[in-house]
């Protein structure tokens, strides 16, 4: 996959602002999304510094939980969706290890999704675990797609 449509695809899903409240909302989404499909995945959303949403539907397991710590780590690392750390770091024909990511906490592999506000950066990361690393992914990018398509935009305050 070419990185630089990863890369355009994850800046146009930045959010207007985040909160707790935008989290749940997120994260309610995205399990309802997995339920209409019945996929059997497990769906977080944090923060650095804590874990604002986490789900896991029926056919996940505790591997699932260790997929999302290690996915979420190697996306915050980078600053970028670890499916597309996995296609630069393929390019470059380097590993996580170069970048000092040991395997134990980190993986290479999609479904770690950044968010993003405008004007801030990435504030937070939104988590996949259960199917192949490209729908993990794509479910990620389809909440967020989702969640922007309901927010509204914050009101613009004119000055006198």
């Amino acid at each position: 996959m070419d990185t630089s449509v990863l890369r355009t695809r994850e800046l146009r899903l930045a959010l207007p602002h985040f909160s707790e409240s935008t989290a749940l909302k997120l994260g309610l989404i995205v399990l309802r999304l997995a339920q209409s499909g019945s996929l059997p995945v497990a769906i977080d959303i944090r923060t650095p510094q804590r874990i604002l949403f986490r789900a896991a539907l029926p056919g996940t397991s505790p591997l699932n939980d260790r997929w999302i710590d290690r996915k979420a780590a190697t996306a915050f690392a980078f600053g970028m969706s670890s499916l597309r750390v996995r296609h630069v770091l393929r390019e470059k024909g380097e590993s996580l290890a170069l970048h000092g990511c040991g395997d134990a906490g980190h993986a290479a592999q999609g479904g770690a999704h950044p968010v993003r506000v405008r004007g801030v950066g990435i504030v937070g990361m939104l988590t996949i675990s259960g199917l192949a690393e490209a729908e993990d992914h794509a479910l990620a990018e389809l909440g967020l797609k989702t969640l922007l398509s309901e927010m509204k935009p914050a009101p613009v305050v004119r000055r006198k």
